[in-house]
């Protein structure tokens, strides 16, 4: 069941709040507080290194010697972490990777730093969500 309460804020915050409302096309302010609201409670679960999900994305190439080696050693040896992986060619030169990771923040964290960290590894992004057993 929701519940109402108010806030009150100076003007020109609520004037980039509405701003931020508009861009990610919100129809209501209810909702946008509601997300970050959770967000940070994502966030504090990932301080807390709570058992948490999150998506490590990758972008490389795979002419580089050594590196899918180096990929599939990581991975297996976090074996416990990883969900899902999934490879795609994007072109001639280029993998897309996209690994779905659950277990503690920090590991998760570690995992996503070595594999980011990776020569060869042109963009890398780890993408920190809940599991969701508090969220509503």
């Amino acid at each position: 069941m929701l519940q109402r309460f108010s806030v009150s804020m100076e003007k020109e915050l609520l004037e980039m709040f509405d701003h931020y409302l508009a861009e990610r096309k919100y129809s209501n302010r209810s909702e946008a507080v509601r997300d970050l609201i959770r967000k940070a409670f994502v966030r504090e679960e990932w301080d807390r290194d709570a058992i948490v999900i999150g998506v490590v994305t990758l972008v490389y190439d795979h002419h580089m010697s050594l590196l899918h080696d180096r990929l599939t050693e990581l991975q297996h040896k976090y074996y416990h972490l990883i969900t899902s992986s999934t490879h795609v060619h994007m072109d001639h030169d280029n993998c897309l990777e996209v690994t779905i990771v659950k277990g503690k923040a920090s590991q998760v964290q570690e995992l996503a730093d070595q594999l980011i960290a990776l020569r060869g590894v042109k963009d890398g992004k780890l993408t920190m969500s809940s599991t969701g057993g508090h969220l509503h």
